[in-house]
C-alpha cells in the first residue's frame, strides 16, 4: 500500500484532524451506538471521497486508490477462506474435538487458575477462534468456579488470557491471518517468530496462575464431565484425528506455503470423516461452504462444534477489504504520509519504531475499540518505518499481535470487551487486572525492541 502515490499533501495539522474525526467517528459508532464496524468505515470511505473530491482529486485516481487499498489483501483473502473450508474438515474428521478432548482429560481440583488457562489455550490453538473459547469452555469453567466458591475475576482473567493465546498462535486464527498476510509475511514463519515474545509470556502467565490458585478444594467437576461425555458421544474422539496435526508440523517445518499446506491438511481432515461415517459427496461440500453442524444432542458441546465453512469468513474478509480501501484513500489523498513525514524524526531506532507501533496498536483498540483495524492500520502506517530502520516485516507482524490482538478484550467498549462481559457475565474491568498473558504482551514486545534481543534484520 506505500507504493501508492499521494495525489494531495495536506498539511500536518489538516491530516491530524481527518485522523482524529476518523478515530471519533468509529469510537462513537462502535463504543455508543454499537454498531458493527463494517457501516462506520463505509462511511468513512464516502466522507474520504467527498474530501478528495473537494481537494480536485480526480476521481479516477481516487478510484485507482481505493482498488489499490483493497487489492493489498486479496492474498489474506484465500487464506481467509481455506481457514473456514479447514475448520469444516477437521471438525468433521474430528481433530479438533480430540484435541480439545484431551485437554478436558487435564482438569482437577489442584491448579485450578493454571489448567483453566492451559485448557482455554488449547481449545483456542484447535479451533481458532478466542470467542468461541469463551463462550462454551469459558462459560463452563465459570460454572465450576461459582461452585467451587472461588474467585470469578482471576477464573475469568484466566479463560480470557488462555483464549486470546490460543486465537494469536493459532494458525486457523483470522487476526493471526490478517497480521501476518497485511505486511506479506508467511504465516508459518509469523507464528515461529512470536513464540519469542508470546511463550515467556505464557510461561509467567501459567506460573502467576499456578501460585494463585486454591488448594485443598473438593469442587464437583460434572460439568467437565458432562463436555467430555457429550465429546465422546460425538463419535470424532479417535487418536488416528490428530493425523492432519502432524501433517500440518511437518509442512511448517519445511517451510510450505501456507495456501498449499492448508488445502494438504483440509483434504486429510475430509477423508478422516469418511473414515468414520462416509456421506454424500454433495453434503461435504455443503459443510465446506456453510460449515459443520453438531448434533451431538449436548447444546453446550454442539456450540463448541458447530462451525467453519467458507461463509463464515465472509463478514471478516468484507471488513478487511473496506479497512483496507479506506487505507488506500488514506494514503491517496497524502494523509498518512503527511502523519509519518511529522513524525519521522521520532522513531530514528528500532526500540522507538517498535514502541511507536506498539503503543498505535493500543491506542486504535482503545480509541476504536476493534482489533482488526488495530492490526491493519498499525501495519500499513509503520511498514515502511520499519524497513527504514533494518527490520525485517515479521518483527512488525508481531507487534501487531502483541498490542493489538491481546489487547482488544481489555477494552470495555471494544467489540471483544462487551462481548465477553456479556458471555461471562462479569464486567470487563474486574477481570482485567487478571488477565496476565494480554497484560504481558505490549510489554514484552517493547522491552525485546529497545533490547535487540530476537529481532530480525532486514536481508540486504
Amino acid at each position: 500500500m506505500f507504493r501508492i502515490e499521494a495525489k494531495s499533501n495536506p498539511r500536518f495539522i489538516e491530516a491530524g484532524f481527518i485522523i482524529l474525526f476518523i478515530i471519533a467517528m468509529m469510537a462513537f459508532s462502535i463504543g455508543y451506538l454499537k454498531a458493527t464496524p463494517h457501516i462506520p468505515i463505509f462511511l468513512v470511505i464516502s466522507l474520504l471521497i467527498a474530501y478528495g473530491l473537494l481537494k480536485k482529486v480526480p476521481f479516477r485516481e481516487i478510484e485507482g486508490g481505493m482498488i489499490a487499498g483493497a487489492s493489498a489483501g486479496l492474498g489474506a483473502v484465500f487464506i481467509f477462506f481455506f481457514i473456514g473450508i479447514l475448520i469444516s474438515s477437521w471438525m468433521m474428521g474430528g481433530t479438533i474435538p480430540t484435541l480439545i478432548y484431551y485437554g478436558f482429560l487435564t482438569v482437577s481440583p489442584s491448579f485450578f487458575f493454571a489448567i483453566v488457562f492451559l485448557i482455554c489455550s488449547i481449545v483456542g490453538i484447535s479451533v481458532g477462534s478466542s470467542l468461541t473459547t469463551v463462550a462454551t469452555v469459558g462459560v463452563a469453567f465459570m460454572g465450576i468456579a461459582g461452585a467451587m466458591d472461588i474467585s470469578l475475576a482471576i477464573t475469568a482473567g484466566a479463560i480470557v488470557s488462555g483464549a486470546f493465546f490460543g486465537d494469536k498462535m493459532s494458525p486457523l486464527s483470522d487476526t493471526t491471518n490478517l497480521a501476518s498476510g497485511t505486511v506479506g509475511v508467511d504465516l508459518f514463519e509469523h507464528i515461529k517468530n512470536m513464540g519469542w515474545t508470546t511463550i515467556p509470556a505464557f510461561i509467567i502467565s501459567i506460573i502467576l496462575y499456578a501460585i494463585l490458585s486454591p488448594s485443598g478444594t473438593d469442587a464437583s467437576f460434572d460439568t467437565v464431565e458432562q463436555f467430555k461425555q457429550g465429546l465422546l458421544g460425538s463419535g470424532l474422539i479417535h487418536w488416528y484425528t490428530l493425523l492432519p496435526i502432524a501433517v500440518l508440523i511437518i509442512m511448517t517445518f519445511y517451510k510450505a506455503p501456507a495456501l498449499i499446506t492448508l488445502a494438504v491438511v483440509s483434504i486429510l481432515g475430509v477423508g478422516l470423516s469418511y473414515i468414520q461415517e462416509p456421506v454424500a459427496l454433495s453434503t461435504i461440500f455443503k459443510m465446506l461452504f456453510e460449515g459443520y453442524v453438531s448434533q451431538t444432542g449436548n447444546k453446550e458441546v454442539d456450540a463448541l462444534l458447530t462451525r467453519g465453512g467458507m461463509s463464515s469468513m465472509l463478514s471478516t474478509i468484507a471488513l478487511v477489504l473496506l479497512a483496507l480501501t479506506m487505507g488506500g484513500l488514506l494514503f491517496t489523498l497524502g494523509i498518512i504520509q503527511s502523519i509519518l513525514a511529522k513524525v519521522e524524526s521520532i522513531f530514528r531506532s528500532a526500540g522507538s519504531v517498535i514502541t511507536g507501533a506498539a503503543i498505535t496498536g493500543v491506542g486504535i483498540n482503545t480509541l476504536i475499540g476493534e482489533q482488526y483495524l488495530s492490526i491493519l492500520l498499525t501495519g500499513e502506517a509503520f511498514k515502511a518505518q520499519f524497513a527504514k530502520v533494518g527490520l525485517a516485516p515479521k518483527n512488525l507482524s508481531r507487534v501487531m499481535e502483541d498490542a493489538g490482538t491481546v489487547v482488544n478484550p481489555l477494552v470495555p467498549w471494544s467489540v471483544c470487551g462487551i462481548f465477553i462481559a456479556s458471555v461471562l457475565d462479569i464486567s470487563t474491568v474486574t477481570y482485567l487486572p487478571f488477565t496476565f498473558f494480554c497484560l504481558l504482551g505490549p510489554i514484552l514486545t517493547i522491552i525485546f525492541g529497545w533490547s535487540g534481543k530476537t529481532l530480525t534484520k532486514l536481508e540486504k
